[in-house]
């Protein structure tokens, strides 16, 4: 036994002198148990749906059960909290949303640091907004949008999921780039919303492409631009705002993060894997399907990609004085 332990100690003098060694360390294994991945959002949502398409395929990468662990509450705070204080081995790993991002500039006091509490492993999916107007209204482009809220400030109001969340930043997003002043109506959940839009009552409202696509191609509501800097496949006709509005985005997006102090070669595996399952046709249109599209990226672009996604949105929530608590 002593024996063992002096040499434990000699390998670990030895890695520290020669960079061979972290080849040693590279062939350490991973992972050795379940692995638990939080989504702080309840079942059914586009995070949760990805995060159920990317698990049990990593699953079968790893030879490890990937068990999801839903913990809503707070705008997924609560379960990114609950991650950040996890034993920092890989087994247990954070799917979050934009609405990460969001949450370093709307919450005052959160449990954890949303840049140095986690590592970054990769981006999964994104989705855009896109944003409707009900058929009465005039405005069938953004130009025509930004003109009539600029002749007749704080008359036009916009629909969201709730205050705070991606769709009323979007909006937001908009104002703090144009300095239009539009009324920001608060919903629970973008169905009444659409509901609304529909009926008359608000005039506009930002929603995701899946839930609005059905009523769109019916004429209930029309589609006046989405969110990424793309046009959507789903909506080739409509364009985009960054194309009257440069450097407009406000996409939704799915990442995997896991706690910070986790050893550099579980994160490449964790990435590897994560490509490895992207690359599987059925894990694509399955996404898809979701209203996603597949990304993908290394561990240093979503960490950049993070960083950049807090500045912005915490500018935009300092500048409309949106802090929740």
């Amino acid at each position: 036994m002593k024996l063992h332990r002096q040499g434990a100690v000699w390998a670990l003098a030895l890695c520290a002198a020669f960079p061979f060694c972290g080849t040693l360390v590279h062939a350490q294994p991973y992972p050795t148990k379940p692995v638990r991945l939080i989504v702080g959002f309840a079942p059914g949502g586009t995070a949760d749906i990805v995060a159920r398409i990317v698990g049990p395929k990593l699953s079968e990468v790893w030879g490890k059960s990937v068990i999801v662990d839903n913990r809503p509450g707070a705008g997924s705070t609560l379960g990114a909290e609950l991650a950040a204080k996890a034993s920092p081995d890989g087994h247990t790993l954070l799917f979050v949303s934009s609405s990460y991002a969001a949450s370093a500039g709307l919450y005052k006091n959160l449990g954890y640091d949303p840049v140095k509490s986690f590592n970054a492993v990769s981006l999964v999916a994104t989705t855009p907004q896109v944003m409707l107007a009900n058929p009465a209204v005039p405005a069938k482009t953004l130009s025509e949008v930004l003109a009539l809220a600029k002749a007749s400030p704080g008359k036009f109001n916009y629909g969201s999921a709730g205050e705070g969340s991606t769709t009323h930043l979007a909006g937001e997003l908009l104002g703090s780039m144009t300095g239009i002043k539009m009324i920001h109506v608060p919903y629970k959940g973008g169905a009444p919303a659409l509901v609304d839009t529909i009926a008359g009552s608000i005039q506009y409202m930002f929603f995701t492409i899946p839930g609005a696509l059905q009523y769109v191609k019916s004429g209930r509501v029309r589609a006046i631009g989405v969110t990424s800097l793309k046009r959507h496949a789903d909506l080739p006709e409509v364009q985009t705002f960054a194309e009257t509005l440069p450097g407009y985005e406000a996409t939704n997006w799915y990442a995997m993060l896991a706690p910070a102090g986790v050893p550099d070669f579980v994160v490449k595996r964790i990435h590897a894997g994560i490509v490895e399952v992207l690359k599987e046709p059925s894990v694509a249109k399955s996404i898809v399907s979701a209203g996603a599209d597949p990304q993908g990226g290394t561990p240093e672009e979503m960490a950049g990609y993070l960083k950049s996604e807090i500045a912005k949105w915490t500018k935009v929530i300092k500048e409309a004085n949106l802090v929740v608590k």
